[in-house]
């Protein structure tokens, strides 16, 4: 049930006024992109509505929006579940991330300044500082935004906004892998600043496609370690 899944105060109240319907569903999607609802959790609207702090009509309408980009189930008879990816979905999503990061590499070690570059390093310090402190949650928002930082020195419009449709399945992947990764993840980060400040191009695509394989290999075997 919701309840047992979900610790008390994880979900704040959404403030009224405001677009009530994107507040719910953008709520309810950081909950399964986070894993707070976990893969193939049961969703009972009346549950979801009284932690959220509204009513169960939004909270439906999220849920059918939630449907339609497969991150809930809607099943007959039965109600709303968290989509649970299989193993072909989380490699197909994953080597399409390979392809377009490795690219934002090799525009980011082309182009990015001093300034870009100075943010790289910060968040991975945030990042390693995470390791440390065994903090999932912040390694995982951390990671993701110094993914999100090499696409933004990769300048390339276009290439962001493909990225930014694959993010949050990303970090949904990531999120159960993250602790395996530790501290390995950190280090290949330090490998892909260093091809960034050498402006390597070709050394920056390698560092990152095999800095991304390993996240998804590190996926598939998650089950076996």
């Amino acid at each position: 049930m919701l309840s047992a899944g979900l610790p008390q105060g994880a979900v704040p109240k959404l403030e009224r006024p405001g677009p009530l319907r994107e507040r719910v569903y953008e709520a309810l999607l950081e909950l399964i992109t986070t894993r707070a609802l976990r893969p193939g959790q049961h969703l009972v609207e009346s549950e979801l509505a009284g932690h959220l702090g509204v009513s169960r009509q939004p909270v439906r309408e999220a849920l059918q929006r939630l449907n339609t980009e497969g991150w809930v189930d809607l099943r007959p008879a039965q109600g709303a579940f968290v989509h649970e990816p299989t193993e072909d979905e989380a490699d197909q999503l994953l080597t399409v991330r390979t392809l377009l990061e490795a690219e934002a590499a090799r525009l980011a070690a082309a182009g990015a300044g001093s300034a870009g570059i100075a943010a790289l390093e910060e968040l991975c310090a945030k990042g390693e500082r995470a390791v440390e402190d065994g903090d999932v949650d912040a390694v995982v928002a951390t990671n993701a935004a110094f993914h999100a930082k090499v696409m933004e020195l990769a300048g390339n419009v276009v290439l962001a906004e493909l990225a930014g449709q694959v993010d949050r399945r990303v970090r949904w992947y990531y999120t159960p892998v993250a602790r395996q990764r530790g501290r390995q993840s950190w280090i290949e980060h330090r490998e892909l600043i260093a091809a960034i400040v050498a402006r390597d191009e070709q050394r920056a695509t390698d560092v990152m496609r095999a800095h991304t394989e390993h996240t998804r290999t590190t996926y598939h075997q998650r089950a076996e370690s």
